[in-house]
């Protein structure tokens, strides 16, 4: 295994376990990947956070063929259109955290532009939030959604589901849906006190 590989499996575990241990993910309810030259690796189906290996990844081309490793996430598909938006994006977080997705239940306005930039580093870190309507997890009705909607922002809120951030690298994608965990918070917050809610 080359040098840089070993590097994006080191950031990748380490990122996965910060989250699975301060609450962010639970379970095996959590999938990210990573580019590699002209593959992705995802996280296996059913894998912990808090418990990845190298192992616990699937190699996967860009097209969509498995090449080695265990099976993948059932929801790969949407992190192939979202490296097949744009090649800066070279990691793809998906997760179940707490106030993204109780934000991703309520009805928005605007649905590329799903959260208020209450702060101005949601705008500055991750971008638009794209707000994708609900369809079971893993569906060929939600990959359709997804697919309709992936150019118009630069992240997204999977309705009653949670977010999706991709980034131009793992810690990107990291410090991505941090803040956008924290913006939908502050924004619960504001709605439920002003009596928006």
């Amino acid at each position: 295994m080359d040098k840089e590989l070993k590097s994006k499996f080191e950031e990748a575990i380490w990122v996965a376990k910060s989250l699975f241990e301060r609450g962010k993910t639970s379970g095996s309810s959590a999938n990210l990947s990573f580019r590699h030259e002209n593959d992705i690796y995802i996280t296996g189906s059913g894998t912990c956070f808090g418990r990845l290996e190298e192992t616990s990844f699937a190699r996967v081309s860009l097209e969509g063929t498995h090449l080695e490793g265990m099976n993948p996430s059932k929801e790969f598909p949407l992190h192939q259109m979202c490296y097949k938006k744009s090649p800066d994006i070279q990691a793809v977080i998906h997760t179940h955290s707490f106030y993204a997705t109780l934000y991703s239940c309520v009805p928005h306005e605007y649905k590329e532009s799903a959260v208020p930039e209450h702060t101005p580093y949601l705008r500055m870190k991750v971008g638009r939030i794209g707000l994708i309507p609900y369809a079971k997890p893993g569906s060929q009705e939600l990959f359709g959604l997804f697919r309709q909607a992936v150019d118009g922002s630069d992240a997204y809120l999977l309705a009653n589901h949670g977010p999706v951030v991709p980034g131009k690298s793992i810690i990107d994608a990291f410090y991505g849906i941090e803040e956008l965990e924290e913006s939908c918070h502050i924004a619960w917050e504001l709605e439920n006190r002003s009596g928006c809610r």
